[in-house]
């Protein structure tokens, strides 16, 4: 063995925190291996808190962008945090010299961020101020997927599963809190068992992991059958060995946090029997063209060119095919707000990880995820006509996954000296849509049109979520139904047949030019005296946090909400242009 090795296997022991020395009790676990929560009793007011202003809170607080360092280290009996892992998986080049490392595309990821999120945790923080009695089942539920390490030890061990506080996962003195921190890392994904995946038990964060193999014997999933020295290298250095199973490459095991129903609480206080389908990924993909075709991963985690070496120490050879850890998803604006704020916030990212995150986040909106296409524009005496037809490349609606984001088209039409005479869709500074009604006032919302005629008519691609009363709202645990699903369909998605939890809602359900694939839009515009010839310039916009979301944090005063609106206010909320296409009248 060369001294270079007998070093870097000296340091990384020493970087490794013992298990402890006596084994804590296990907790009798459910069938799937996860804890029951305890019954709630249920005793709390529905009402509102009073909302402080209607703009955000001012600030002065500096930059604070994030620092280069060493991934966090850490391990109980159960898991080990990424840093232990990237000290063999980094330094990781493709056949075409790229670097496909895992732990340096990994820490860019929002994935690396899930439990330090500040708008994840100001929605927590919101939901537990609505619902109090919920406290310990909300904090439960919410950390399960975001910090899935943290919360499944202490399913293990029968400890408090809650993130704030003096107890909390979040406060650094708490024994699970760096582990908690390290968001979705290597050791929970890679130890999801392929057990109930694809069935609704598995969904909502009912991923099963191994409650009893003791360390130094647990099992972590991969692609490959690693050889004998690669096996016995990693057991030596975490505690685990390596098993290869193709259940990683499925989209199943994404659903187990991606698919996510939710019991909401009733006007009297309880809470209810069935779901609300908050997001659902997977449902979509599964009933698309996309689901005999590819996969989550296929798309998420990008193949290699050529083949990878896996580690930088050890006898292992190259592998092909090989998913790059980016998990490149849609939300730029939150690593934007990462690259200001993130030495403050605690991401494990440097600037350099941050900024690749957020080119491939750009670039996969802005070539990957839809585009527009402009019919003849024609003039018929005073009247503009035209059609405007977004077809969507997802393989799951558009936008997706958390219900507060939204595509809308921004249509511009000058004149023969290019002054405007019609825009609908137009953003302010503030990142509100000038005319969205939902924007202007909490309780009216934008319906899916087929025709647009006036400037305050817009098309936006969203959900509106309604309380069992029948009220608009953003508190996840207050929704029952949507009001409006006017997302935009994959290919082969058959609106009339797939389950109600997916259907469009609102009047796109019944609208003849929206269907797989995409929406067509007619416009007819007045032109007065205008002359032409006309030019039409659409685009489909994008926010991942629409105004109505941000704004109605705003409801509710807790530490995480004011932070994260500080952020907010610091880090422009303007919308990513997805596709855009131009035409003249003749």
């Amino acid at each position: 063995m060369s001294r270079r090795l007998i070093l870097i296997l000296s340091l990384l022991l020493l970087s490794l925190p013992a298990s402890a020395c006596d084994s804590p009790s296990q907790p009798t676990p459910s069938q799937d291996g996860i804890t029951p929560s305890p019954t709630v009793e249920i005793s709390l007011p529905t009402s509102i808190p009073p909302s402080p202003t209607a703009q955000l809170i001012p600030t002065l607080r500096p930059f604070s962008p994030p620092q280069v360092g060493a991934l966090a280290v850490d391990k109980n009996e159960y898991f080990t945090a990424a840093g232990n892992c990237a000290v063999c998986h980094k330094d990781n080049i493709d056949q075409a010299g790229n670097d496909v490392s895992l732990s340096e595309d990994w820490r860019g990821s929002m994935m690396a961020q899930a439990a330090v999120d500040p708008y994840y945790q100001a929605g927590v923080s919101m939901n537990l101020t609505r619902f109090p009695a919920y406290d310990q089942a909300i904090q439960s539920k919410c950390s399960s997927c975001h910090l899935p390490m943290a919360h499944t030890s202490a399913v293990f061990t029968g400890e408090e599963k809650i993130l704030f506080g003096s107890d909390g996962f979040l406060d650094s003195d708490n024994p699970l809190h760096i582990l908690g921190r390290d968001g979705v890392s290597c050791t929970a994904c890679h130890q999801i068992m392929d057990k109930g995946l694809g069935e609704f038990s598995s969904f909502s964060g009912g991923f099963i992991i191994d409650p009893d193999t003791p360390i130094g014997e647990r099992i972590l999933y991969g692609s490959y059958i690693p050889n004998m020295g690669s096996q016995r290298m990693m057991a030596m250095f975490t505690g685990f060995i390596s098993q290869p199973s193709d259940h990683l490459l499925e989209s199943e095991l994404c659903a187990t946090c991606h698919d996510l129903y939710t019991q909401y609480i009733r006007p009297d206080g309880s809470l209810s029997e069935d779901y609300f389908p908050e997001q659902t990924p997977y449902s979509e993909w599964l009933n698309s063209d996309f689901a005999t075709t590819s996969s989550c991963q296929d798309c998420h985690l990008p193949p290699a060119e050529g083949s990878v070496v896996l580690s930088n120490l050890g006898p292992a050879g190259p592998r092909s095919p090989f998913g790059i850890h980016t998990f490149t998803g849609g939300n730029a604006y939150m690593l934007s707000l990462f690259e200001k704020y993130g030495g403050e916030i605690g991401v494990q990212a440097g600037p350099e990880n941050l900024s690749e995150a957020t080119d491939r986040t750009l670039t996969q909106l802005g070539t990957e995820t839809a585009e527009l296409t402009l019919s003849p524009i024609e003039v018929a005496g005073s009247t503009l006509n035209f059609q405007v037809t977004t077809t969507v490349l997802t393989g799951h609606k558009f936008p997706t996954g958390y219900p507060s984001r939204r595509a809308w088209l921004h249509i511009t039409v000058t004149d023969h000296q290019g002054e405007i005479i019609f825009e609908s869709g137009t953003v302010n500074p503030e990142g509100a849509i000038l005319g969205n009604d939902n924007d202007q006032q909490d309780q009216d919302f934008e319906p899916h049109y087929n025709l647009i005629t006036d400037p305050d008519q817009i098309q936006i691609y969203e959900t509106i979520l309604s309380e069992p009363d029948g009220s608009q709202t953003t508190v996840l645990l207050a929704a029952a139904a949507y009001l409006k699903d006017n997302r935009l369909l994959p290919n082969g998605f058959d609106k009339m047949s797939v389950s109600e939890d997916i259907q469009p809602q609102g009047t796109a359900f019944a609208d003849e030019n929206f269907n797989a694939g995409g929406d067509t839009v007619s416009y007819q515009i007045d032109l007065g005296n205008a002359q032409g010839p006309f030019t039409v310039k659409a685009e489909l916009l994008y926010q991942s946090i629409s105004y109505r979301w941000a704004m109605d944090l705003l409801n509710y005063d807790t530490d995480q909400i004011q932070r994260f609106s500080e952020y907010y206010q610091g880090t422009p909320n303007l919308p990513i242009l997805v596709a855009g296409q131009t035409g003249t009248s003749e």
